[in-house]
């Protein structure tokens, strides 16, 4: 009796317990159909409905302008240094080898010094020439950085040039991509002078000895970009449309063999944010308080990074190397660039004395994520590797130019406004070369050994 009294309980809980996971079924449904998940404007990622109100530090107008003519020669979703590799071929986060992260690791001072300096390298900017600006310390450009469970080896610009033979790398971004390919060209100038070529769209440095190529490539926000009028916001505002590349580049893509991408601090500066040509956002310009943003300058990065990997995923013509350097930390202390802020430092920093940065965390963890989205769509024969440079760098205060960006015309560092977001040369930006020597040595060579 006791059974079948229990039977009829039983019947009613599965009825019951069948209608509560129908009705569940039925309001999934309807969210799926309200917001699907290959939407990118109200993408489950970005989360654009609830923008995030972080104030980024706006680099001073007058650094911005200085680097913006190429004319002058001139909670994180995923720890940083992890290994993130997909099926699809030629795909990678952080390169590893042989269960060596290149990221995690330690700095340590060598005493054998740089490998050039200030007077023995013509190309160098004016606001990295710490040296020639007054620096009255050194130390800083000794120290190199060791992975935990490998070597990284010294810059060999011989072995670099042998492996670039008949080959093209080009550096496409904002001026610390710039500080970068100068920092590269120091770095070969020691070896072999090239012959330097250009215009305001591309400029080329050409090594006869390997027929190799340096490239650069100005693009301060890696998207397309216009002044004209759009919908409320009025002629002169630039225009950032996030979901198409910039053009001025990517008809060159096809002939370079590696890239080097550089983003993310522009987004700081004042522009509106376009969307299958409509305005979502704008950083520094938002007129129409009756209107509600649907994404800050964080988000429009995410966006900007996922559209840029995702072209030259796609571009049918692109076999090459995309190396895409991680968000580069600045090291603002006291205050904002305009504020006092400044970066005095004449040594890394100890793993206790980092102060964790949330703006540049949650860059980092944009671009990342709008990294992994990208090479999802990957249908052609490139290859691509994240170089996540943001945490070893983030001990590197003592880096940066500070004080020492310019001289005043009594021959004094110019202290009223600082420089703590790009690097001194030679300095700590050289090892991003050490980085990209050992991607470039681990792609070339790895694929001679398989061929042979």
């Amino acid at each position: 009796m006791a059974a079948s009294a229990a039977f009829p309980q039983s019947l009613a809980y599965i009825t019951a317990s069948g209608a509560g996971l129908a009705v569940f079924l039925f309001l999934a449904s309807l969210l799926l159909v309200s917001n699907p998940l290959s939407c990118t404007v109200q993408g489950y990622f970005y989360k654009l409905d609830t923008p995030k109100v972080i104030l980024p530090p706006v680099m001073p107008q007058d650094q911005l302008d200085s680097y913006s003519n190429v004319d002058s020669g001139d909670n994180k979703s995923q720890p940083s240094g992890f290994n993130f590799t997909t099926s699809l071929s030629g795909v990678s986060g952080s390169i590893s080898e042989a269960g060596c992260d290149l990221f995690k690791g330690t700095w340590f001072y060598d005493p054998r010094g740089p490998l050039y300096t200030n007077s023995s390298c013509p190309v160098i900017s004016l606001m990295q020439n710490c040296q020639g600006n007054g620096r009255p310390d050194r130390e800083y450009e000794s120290y190199r950085w060791k992975p935990s469970q490998c070597e990284l080896p010294r810059f060999d610009a011989k072995k670099f040039l042998e492996l670039m033979r008949g080959k093209t790398l080009a550096f496409i971004g904002d001026s610390v991509a710039r500080n970068q390919m100068e920092s590269l060209l120091c770095l070969l100038w020691q070896v072999e002078v090239p012959n330097e070529r250009g215009n305001k769209r591309i400029h080329r440095f050409y090594f006869r000895s390997t027929s190799t190529t340096i490239v650069r490539v100005w693009s301060s926000w890696l998207v397309h970009q216009t002044p004209e009028a759009i919908d409320f916001a009025p002629e002169g505002v630039t225009k950032l449309h996030l979901d198409s590349p910039y053009e001025n580049f990517m008809e060159f893509i096809p002939t370079f063999d590696v890239v080097v991408l550089s983003s993310g601090h522009w987004f700081a500066k004042r522009s509106v944010y376009v969307l299958n040509n409509e305005i979502v956002g704008g950083q520094l310009w938002w007129p129409d308080k009756s209107r509600e943003a649907k994404i800050n300058n964080i988000e429009a990065f995410g966006v900007s990074v996922e559209t840029i990997v995702a072209s030259m995923a796609t571009h049918p013509n692109f076999t090459g190397l995309t190396i895409l350097r991680t968000y580069s930390p600045d090291h603002y202390e006291g205050g904002a660039w305009n504020s006092g802020g400044s970066c005095t430092g004449t040594r890394p920093l100890e793993p206790e004395q980092l102060v964790k940065n949330d703006y540049t965390d949650i860059m980092h963890e944009k671009q990342m994520t709008g990294f992994h989205r990208g090479i999802q769509k990957k249908s052609n024969k490139s290859k691509f590797v994240m170089m996540d440079i943001t945490e070893v760098f983030s001990y590197r205060y003592d880096g940066h130019p500070g004080p020492f960006r310019t001289l005043s015309p009594d021959g004094k560092p110019r202290t009223r406004m600082q420089d703590c977001l790009h690097w001194c040369m030679p300095g700590p930006i050289d090892t991003w070369n050490e980085l990209v020597l050992e991607i470039i040595r681990r792609e070339y060579e790895g694929k001679r050994s398989s061929s042979s």
